[in-house]
């Protein structure tokens, strides 16, 4: 019962990514479509499920005293 479920969601959450990109996907068959295409669909999926976050501060600089250089962190967090 819950892989039913469980597929039922996944399917619908491809649709929806597709939607997003503007690739017209349908139930069943979907050979007709390019790699482009199909690529967009599961990188789409694959950005929503795992965000891209940035953190950014301040910290003194080692080579000069009193001066301050931004530093920038990206990360990912999977969900």
């Amino acid at each position: 019962m819950a892989n039913k479920q469980a597929k039922k969601a996944l399917e619908q959450f491809k649709m929806q990514a597709a939607n997003e990109v503007g690739v017209n996907l349908q139930q069943g068959y979907n050979g007709d479509l390019t790699a482009r295409q199909a690529g967009s669909i599961g990188g789409q999926m694959v950005k929503t499920c795992i965000p891209k976050r940035t953190k950014i501060f301040e910290r003194p600089n080692r080579i000069v005293k009193g001066h301050k250089i931004t530093v920038r962190y990206t990360y990912e967090i999977s969900v």
